[in-house]
């Protein structure tokens, strides 16, 4: 667990490290500093929150994005947001640089969320 992290909607780590692989548990888009707030409004918004805090697991692990190698993404409402999280997903990583990635339309996600994201990075 990463103490500054978000705080979990149910009884798992963070992440956890298996011989240099890590796996990061799907991040909800909530604030870590305000967990009962109302979550940001729009896939954007809620996908920012959840890139955020994916940053601060993989900080707290001495990682960053540059070490994702695949990335799980998780949509309540595929057709509708699926265009929007794909302009926006490249500016989390640096150009001609993106990890594999999965995106799966799903019925629905805890806390109401609108996104999920859960990845797998390597230690360097």
């Amino acid at each position: 667990m990463i103490a500054s992290g978000p705080r979990p909607v149910a009884p798992f780590s963070h992440a956890v490290e298996a011989d240099g692989w890590v796996f990061v548990t799907g991040q909800m888009p909530t604030n870590p500093a305000a967990p009962d707030a109302p979550l940001p409004e729009g896939v954007e918004a809620q996908t920012r929150q959840v890139m955020d805090n994916l940053r601060i697991v993989l900080g707290g692990i001495g990682l960053g994005l540059e070490h994702v190698t695949m990335a799980r993404i998780y949509l309540t409402q595929f057709e509708r947001d699926y265009a929007a999280l794909n302009a926006l997903w490249p500016s989390f990583f640096e150009a001609g640089k993106l990890p594999a990635r999965t995106t799966v339309g799903v019925t629905a996600l805890a806390v109401g969320a609108l996104v999920e994201i859960d990845l797998v990075a390597r230690r360097p």
